[in-house]
């Protein structure tokens, strides 16, 4: 592996000399002086130092985004070659949606865990668009992603359904309807997820679908600040069963029976195309495919 790439992304992800020798268990003038080496080959220099920070400057960025690639390249090459000669093991860097990230995905790994201890996973939890592009940009193993998707250089493969139900405190007067008519929702201040969520692409469907133009909105970018706020009456929202199926048992977030719901979507693995896949990915990608949590949809 090339050292100063190493050092040159420690020192750009912590902005700080001294952490980054820390991590990399180096002192900090070799730090430095491997950063040096690296402005010198590259003809310019990548970082912006002042006493309080360490910053990438324009050159920095663009060096920065291709020495992530190529470490990333070079680890996945390894564990490729590992893999011909040992039991599966070695890094393996997991990305998901918010929905499927906090509320599915510890289930899989700790399965994996359990057969596979070799395996060590990094995960990554953010919305699905920005997931997507750190797969294409080798940041990523493999995401999991919420919505339909579409990109040329990815490899996409729906695995399993998820249904999105419209939520409300059960102190809101729709929580002791039956049914709940599309004009009763009007006048309800909706609470949504942000641009680029799998979770907003889903509202918008149905927003469309029932021809529903909120009037009132709050927008956040957590699925639990969603789900605290419906509890504390601010509004409703539609939120995937997995996000809610907890509150449901307690009694603490009521489901809106409206004509047209729940809606759904599909959750799918996302890996680039044309990649070698390791073992540690190819088992990985297989327990996602066949894990169901228990009370499925119950």
């Amino acid at each position: 592996m090339d050292q100063q790439l190493l050092v040159f992304v420690t020192v750009a992800d912590r902005q700080n000399f001294s952490r980054a020798a820390e991590e990399l268990h180096m002192t900090q003038p070799a730090v430095s002086q491997y950063i040096l080496s690296l402005e010198r080959s590259v003809g310019t220099k990548l970082l912006e130092r002042s006493n309080k920070y360490v910053r990438l400057n324009k050159a920095g960025e663009i060096v920065y985004h291709h020495a992530r690639e190529i470490l990333g390249l070079y680890t996945r090459m390894q564990s490729l070659v590992d893999d011909l000669m040992n039991t599966p093991s070695g890094h393996l860097t997991i990305g998901a949606s918010y929905t499927y990230g906090e509320y599915v995905l510890p289930h899989v790994i700790a399965r994996m865990q359990e057969y596979y201890p070799m395996i060590t996973p990094t995960i990554t939890i953010h919305n699905s668009t920005v997931i997507t592009e750190l797969v294409a940009n080798r940041q990523l193993d493999v995401g999991i992603v919420e919505g339909e998707l579409v990109h040329e250089k990815m490899c996409i493969e729906p695995f399993a359904d998820d249904r999105m139900y419209l939520i409300v405190s059960p102190a809101h007067p729709l929580a002791k309807k039956e049914e709940v008519s599309v004009t009763e929702l009007l006048d309800e201040t909706w609470i949504v997820r942000e641009e680029g969520s799998g979770t907003r692409e889903a509202a918008e469907k149905m927003f469309r679908m029932l021809q529903i133009q909120p009037k009132k909105r709050m927008e956040f970018g957590s699925t639990q600040v969603i789900k605290e706020s419906v509890e504390a009456g601010l509004g409703i929202s539609l939120l995937s069963y997995w996000a809610i199926r907890k509150e449901r048992k307690l009694g603490t977030l009521c489901t809106l029976k409206v004509a047209g719901t729940p809606v759904t979507r599909d959750f799918s693995l996302v890996t680039k195309t044309n990649e070698f896949h390791t073992k540690a990915l190819d088992i990985f990608m297989d327990l996602i495919r066949t894990h169901l949590p228990e009370g499925a949809y119950t």
